[in-house]
C-alpha cells in the first residue's frame, strides 16, 4: 500500500478518529493532575455526590449480588433498582469499571470518559465516512468537533448520557440506510440498544431521527415513496422499542411511582430567557459552573464549522426543499432552546432539575451534520460572503459584550473573534493549489478552536481532591467489613457522617440515605414526618431517634473519631449528632470510625397489632408521629404519647428583644450591625434520652451551636427535623446556641422533648415477641419463619410497600397491605407461619415476551428480504 493510500485508508481515518479525542482531552487530565496522574479527580457535582457511588454498586452487582439488579436495600429503606439501573448504569462501557476497585474508583472513571470521547469521535467519524460526505484525513476535523463540542464538555460529568454521542452517528446511519436503500436493520439494531442503554436520552434522540426523514424526504421522488417510507420508518421505531421492551415497560411502570410523579401538568406559553443570551454559547469557552443549575443550551462546534452550517443554507447544490426543511428544522431546535413548551417536549414533560437543555447535543450533530455537507474538497468561499460573515461575528462579539454574561471575558470573546477571522481565510482559500495542505490547515482549525473551548469551559469547574474521595471510601468499605463479619444477618446501618447521601451503595451495605431522580416519593414523606432530613429525590437518616432506631431495624451505627479530623484534614464531614449511641456496645474501629450495637433493632419484619392498620396519616409533629406508631404496633393507646415537651432551664437574648415563648416567635435583631444570639440552656433532670425538634425555617436564618461547638446538621430539609441533644446526662447542663444569619429568626417548632425510657421498653419488649426468623435473603428475596403471638395479627415489615412485592405464608399467596403509607403489612393469625417475599419487577415478564416477538418478527422480515433478494438474482 502506498502511502497515500494508507492515510486514506478507512482504519487510519478511523483509528485517528478515535485517538486524536482521547490524546487531547487525557494530556488535559495529566496537566489538571486528576487520578491516577495526581492528587485531583474528575468528580465534581452529580459525578462526586451520586454517580461514583452508583457506579460501585454496579461493581457490586456483577461481582457480588445480581439479585440487586432488580432490586436493592441500599436504595433508602428498600427500593426497585431495575428501572433506576435502566436510567444510570445499563451501559455496557461501565463494564471496563470491575477493574478499578474502591479508591482507585476514580481512575476507572477517567479512563472510561476518555472512551467515550473517543468512541463518540470514531462514531461520526464513521457516519461521516459510509455517507461519503467527507473523505480522508480531513474527516477528523469534524469528528473532533463532535467529539469536545460544547454539550459533551458541559455534560462531561453526567457520564450516564455520554453513550448517546457515541449511538446517535450510528442510528443516524441505520436511519439513512433505511431511506435511501429500504434496509432498516442496522436502524432498528442501534435504536433498541440507545434505548437499553438510556431511555431518556433514547427519547430526544427519538424525536431527532422524526427531524432527519422530515428533512430526507423531499429527496425522494413521489409522494408514494415518501409515505411508504415513512410507514417503514414508523414501523421500525415500533420494533426497535418492542426489542428493547423487556428494560421498557419495567422501567416506564418504575417511572409512574417515582420521577413520572413530578411531570408538570401545566404548561405556559412562554420564552424561558432573551433569546439573544444564547448568542453568548457561540463563542469558545461559553461555560461556566452556574450554567449547570441554569443557563442556555451548550451548542459550541467551532467557528469554522458553525459558518459551515450557516452557509448550507446558501448551497445551490442541494435541493432547495430540502434547504428549507432543514431551515426549519434549525428554527424549531433554536425555538426550542427557549421556548417553554417546546422544551418540556424534548424532556419527556418534566422541567431539568439542573442541566437545562439536554437535548442540546442533538443540535450540535445537526449542525456538524449541514457543514460536513457544505465543506467539500471543492468548496471555496467568495471574499463578499466572507465579509459578510465577518460582520456577523464582530456584531455577535459586540452582543455578547453588552450582555454582560459572567461565563464570558473580554479575552474570550476576541479569542472567539480570533478563530472567527481564521476559519474565514480558510474558507477563502482554494484546496486544488495544496490538498494535504490545506487539509492539515482545516483540522489544525478546527482543533484547536475546540480544544481551547474545552480547557477554558473546564478551568472554570473545581473539583473533588482524589484524598477527601480516596481516604474517606477506605475507612467507609473497612468499617462495612468488620461488621459484616461480625453479623451476616439483615440489619441497617446509622450514620453520624456523609459525603454522598448514597454512602450505602458506595460501601454496599442496608441504611436509610439515597440521592437518585427514581426515588420513590412515599420514602421522602415518611423520612419527613419522621423527623429526617428529606425532599424530591433524596432522604437521609442522620436524625435517628431511639424509637426510630428500634423500630426501622438500624442494628448498628457509625460514628466519627475525632470530630472527623485526622492530620489536620476533615476526612469524615458530620452530618449527624448522636450521644445516645455511647451508651452502646462498642463492637468495631477503624483509625476514623467508631462502630456500635443497638441491642434494642427491631428486625426487617416482626409480629403487631391490627391497630396500625388504623392509624391516620401524619401528624405535623414527627416526634408524636413517631409514639403513634409505635403504640399502635404495640397495641397501647397511641394517645399516651413516649414524648414529654420539656421546658428550657434559662435563656439568654443578645441583641434581640425577649419573649415570654421560644418556639413559633420571630426574634429581630435591634441592632443590625452587632451580632445577635439566642442562647437557650437545658439541664436534663433523667437520663433519658433528650431531643431538640427544629423547623426549616430556622436553617435559613441561624447558625446552631450546641455546648459552644457548631453543630454538626445535613442542612438541606423541608421538614422539621429532630436532634438528640442528651443521653445518660443528668444534670449535665446543654448550651444550645442560635446566632442570626439574617436580620431575624423565625424558631419554628424550636421544642425539647423527653423520651420515656420506661413505657418505650415495654411498647419494645411486646413488639420482640414475634420476630422474623430469617432462613434465606437476597437483595430480592427475603423467606423465614415466625410465631405470632396472642394479641398480634399483623406480621409488620419496614419493607416499603411496592407492587412488586410478592407475599407467599405456608406456600399461599397473600396480598400484602401498606401501613401508614409506606409499608408493608400482612394479616397473620398466632401461630407458627412460613413466609416468604420476593420481589420481580411489574410487567418484567410481559416485556421480556415483547421482546422476544419482536426479535422474532425481525428475523422472519430479514430472512423474507434475503429471499427475495436472492429470488430476484
Amino acid at each position: 500500500m502506498t502511502r497515500n493510500k494508507w492515510i486514506d485508508s478507512s482504519r487510519f481515518i478511523l483509528t485517528g478518529a478515535f485517538l486524536i479525542p482521547v490524546l487531547l482531552m487525557g494530556a488535559y487530565f495529566a496537566y489538571r493532575q486528576m487520578a491516577p496522574f495526581g492528587p485531583s479527580s474528575l468528580l465534581t457535582v452529580d459525578l462526586g455526590q451520586q454517580y461514583v457511588d452508583f457506579f460501585a454498586y454496579f461493581r457490586n452487582i456483577i461481582l457480588h449480588h445480581p439479585s440487586a439488579l432488580f432490586y436493592s436495600f441500599s436504595k433508602g429503606l428498600g427500593g426497585e433498582m431495575f428501572g433506576t439501573n435502566a436510567y444510570y448504569l445499563f451501559s455496557p462501557l461501565n463494564l471496563l469499571l470491575l477493574a478499578f476497585p474502591g479508591k482507585l474508583l476514580t481512575s476507572g472513571i477517567m479512563l472510561l470518559t476518555l472512551v467515550r470521547y473517543g468512541l463518540a469521535g470514531l462514531s461520526m467519524a464513521w457516519l461521516i465516512q459510509r455517507t461519503g460526505l467527507q473523505h480522508g484525513p480531513r474527516i477528523w476535523a469534524f469528528s473532533t468537533a463532535y467529539a469536545l463540542n460544547g454539550w459533551m464538555i458541559a455534560n462531561q460529568l453526567n457520564m450516564i448520557w455520554l453513550d448517546a454521542l457515541i449511538l446517535l452517528p450510528l442510528i443516524t446511519w441505520g436511519l439513512l440506510r433505511l431511506i435511501r436503500e429500504k434496509r432498516p436493520g442496522v436502524y432498528i439494531a442501534w435504536l433498541a440498544v440507545m434505548l437499553i442503554d438510556n431511555y431518556y436520552m433514547a427519547w430526544m434522540i427519538c424525536i431527532f431521527t422524526l427531524l432527519v426523514l422530515l428533512w430526507q424526504l423531499p429527496a425522494l421522488d413521489g409522494w408514494k415513496t415518501r409515505l411508504k417510507t415513512s410507514g417503514a420508518y414508523l414501523a421500525s421505531s415500533v420494533l426497535g422499542a418492542g426489542i428493547a421492551a423487556v428494560v421498557l415497560l419495567p422501567t416506564a411502570y418504575a417511572l409512574t411511582t417515582s420521577k413520572g410523579t413530578y411531570t408538570e401538568t401545566s404548561i405556559s406559553s412562554k420564552l424561558e430567557y432573551n433569546p439573544l443570551k444564547m448568542l453568548g454559547k457561540l463563542v469558545p469557552g461559553s461555560f461556566n459552573f452556574n450554567q449547570m443549575p441554569s443557563g442556555q443550551p451548550n451548542i459550541y462546534i467551532g467557528m469554522l464549522l458553525l459558518m459551515g452550517a450557516v452557509l448550507y443554507f446558501f448551497n445551490a447544490k442541494v435541493n432547495w426543499r430540502q434547504r428549507l426543511v432543514a431551515l426549519l428544522i434549525t428554527l424549531f431546535f433554536i425555538a426550542s432552546f427557549c421556548y417553554e413548551p417546546l422544551d418540556l417536549l424534548w424532556h419527556a414533560g418534566q422541567f431539568p432539575v439542573w442541566y437545562p437543555y439536554r437535548f442540546s447535543f442533538l443540535f450540535s450533530f445537526w449542525c456538524i451534520l449541514l457543514a460536513a455537507k457544505t465543506i467539500q474538497p471543492d468548496f471555496q468561499l467568495k471574499w463578499w460572503g466572507a465579509l459578510i460573515l465577518l460582520g456577523v461575528a464582530i456584531l455577535i462579539c459586540w452582543e455578547t459584550g453588552r450582555l454582560n454574561l459572567s461565563y464570558l471575558s473580554t479575552s474570550q470573546r476576541m479569542i472567539g473573534l480570533g478563530f472567527a477571522v481564521i476559519a474565514l481565510a480558510t474558507l477563502v482559500l482554494a484546496r486544488h493549489n495544496s490538498p494535504r495542505l490545506y487539509d492539515l490547515l482545516l483540522i489544525l482549525v478546527v482543533t484547536c478552536d475546540v480544544a481551547t473551548s474545552a480547557f477554558t469551559s473546564l478551568n472554570k469547574i473545581a473539583y473533588v481532591s482524589q484524598n477527601e474521595f480516596g481516604q474517606y471510601t477506605s475507612q467507609l468499605n473497612q468499617a462495612s467489613r468488620q461488621l459484616k463479619k461480625k453479623d451476616t444477618g439483615f440489619y441497617r446501618v446509622a450514620k453520624t457522617f456523609m459525603r454522598t447521601k448514597d454512602d450505602p451503595m458506595q460501601s454496599d451495605f442496608y441504611s436509610a440515605d439515597h440521592f437518585g431522580s427514581t426515588l420513590e416519593p412515599l420514602q421522602p414523606s415518611f423520612m419527613g414526618a419522621i423527623g429526617q432530613p428529606a425532599g424530591d429525590g433524596f432522604v437521609s437518616y442522620d436524625n435517628g431517634t431511639q424509637l426510630t432506631d428500634a423500630l426501622l431495624g438500624f442494628k448498628y451505627t457509625m460514628t466519627a473519631r475525632n470530630h472527623g479530623i485526622m492530620n489536620g484534614n476533615k476526612i469524615m464531614p458530620l452530618s449527624g449528632y448522636r450521644p445516645d449511641w455511647h451508651s452502646q456496645a462498642k463492637v468495631g474501629q477503624t483509625s476514623m470510625i467508631t462502630s456500635w450495637k443497638n441491642k434494642d433493632a427491631l428486625p426487617i419484619a416482626f409480629g403487631a397489632s391490627s391497630e396500625i392498620f388504623q392509624l391516620a396519616k401524619a401528624t405535623l409533629d414527627p416526634l408524636s408521629y413517631q409514639s403513634q406508631i409505635f403504640q399502635a404496633l404495640a397495641g397501647r393507646p397511641i394517645n399516651k404519647s413516649l414524648f414529654t415537651v420539656q421546658n428550657f432551664n434559662s435563656v439568654k437574648y443578645t441583641n434581640v428583644q425577649s419573649a415570654e415563648q421560644i418556639t413559633g416567635t420571630t426574634f429581630r435583631k435591634q441592632n443590625l450591625l452587632k451580632p445577635a444570639t439566642i442562647q437557650l440552656k437545658f439541664i436534663p433532670p433523667t437520663n433519658d434520652s433528650y431531643y431538640l425538634t427544629l423547623g426549616p425555617e430556622v436553617k435559613e436564618n441561624a447558625s446552631i451551636s450546641i455546648n459552644n461547638r457548631d453543630f454538626a446538621q445535613y442542612d438541606t430539609y423541608r421538614d422539621t427535623v429532630v436532634i438528640n441533644l442528651a443521653h445518660h446526662q443528668k444534670g449535665k447542663p446543654v448550651t444550645i446556641t442560635l446566632r442570626l444569619k439574617k436580620t431575624s429568626v423565625w424558631l419554628q417548632n424550636v421544642s425539647v422533648y423527653r423520651l420515656n425510657q420506661r413505657p418505650f421498653n415495654a411498647s419494645l419488649k411486646t413488639l420482640k415477641q414475634s420476630p422474623l426468623k430469617i432462613e434465606h435473603r437476597s437483595e430480592s428475596s427475603i423467606s423465614g419463619h415466625v410465631c405470632i403471638h396472642r394479641g398480634q395479627s399483623v406480621l409488620m415489615t419496614t419493607i416499603p410497600a411496592a407492587k412488586g412485592w410478592h407475599v407467599k405464608v405456608d406456600g399461599q399467596s397473600v396480598t400484602p397491605r401498606t401501613v401508614i403509607g409506606t409499608f408493608m403489612a400482612i394479616p397473620m393469625s398466632p401461630g407458627k407461619h412460613q413466609v416468604q417475599f420476593y420481589y420481580r419487577p411489574p410487567f418484567l415478564i410481559l416485556g421480556a415476551l415483547v421482546s422476544l416477538a419482536s426479535l422474532g418478527t425481525c428475523w422472519y422480515l430479514h430472512r423474507r428480504q434475503s429471499h427475495k433478494r436472492n429470488s430476484t438474482f
